[in-house]
């Protein structure tokens, strides 16, 4: 009987200091929806590739325009189709290199910006348990349920957007 006891009440200790961890929850959604850092950042990738869209556009007119023409005239010789054929094909190629080389640089700007983002987010969460002497904090979407009083998006949030 005393065993019971004895092994009841290490089980209820145990249980109890389960209870006592501490906890917070994130919604990360929000965060990245609120964070001046992927704001600036998504601006600064806009500004850059900005030339590049503007010569994407107007090879596409350009190319739509060479194509109207060999629509509109069948009475081309076959030097003059040639001709515009050739005119075809480089643009199109340089419309295609154009927009490899800008998918290519806004796929190495997200990855980068991903980075720091997760960095940043880490870093903040982990100063966020330890000013709340937190054991954890949680993706919001990772708990099935939780208390409201728990949820630390806000202080993140603005942890996350001083961080440098």
């Amino acid at each position: 009987m005393k065993k019971m006891m004895m092994a009841m009440g290490i089980a209820l200790a145990s249980m109890s200091s389960l209870t006592q961890a501490g906890y917070g929850v994130i919604d990360l959604e929000r965060l990245v929806e609120n964070s001046s850092y992927l704001k600036q950042q998504n601006t600064a990738v806009q500004q850059k590739i900005q030339p590049q869209t503007t010569k994407i556009e107007q090879l596409s007119k350009e190319l739509e325009v060479l194509q109207q023409r060999a629509q509109s005239n069948t009475k081309f010789t076959d030097a003059e189709k040639q001709k515009l054929s050739a005119q075809y094909q480089a643009k199109f190629q340089e419309l295609n290199q154009l927009q490899q080389s800008v998918q290519g640089s806004v796929q190495s700007s997200i990855q980068q910006i991903r980075t720091v983002f997760d960095a940043r987010v880490k870093q903040a969460a982990e100063q966020l348990r330890k000013e709340n002497n937190l054991d954890i904090v949680l993706n919001k979407n990772s708990a099935l349920a939780y208390d409201p009083k728990y949820d630390l998006t806000d202080k993140m949030i603005q942890k996350v957007n001083i961080i440098k």
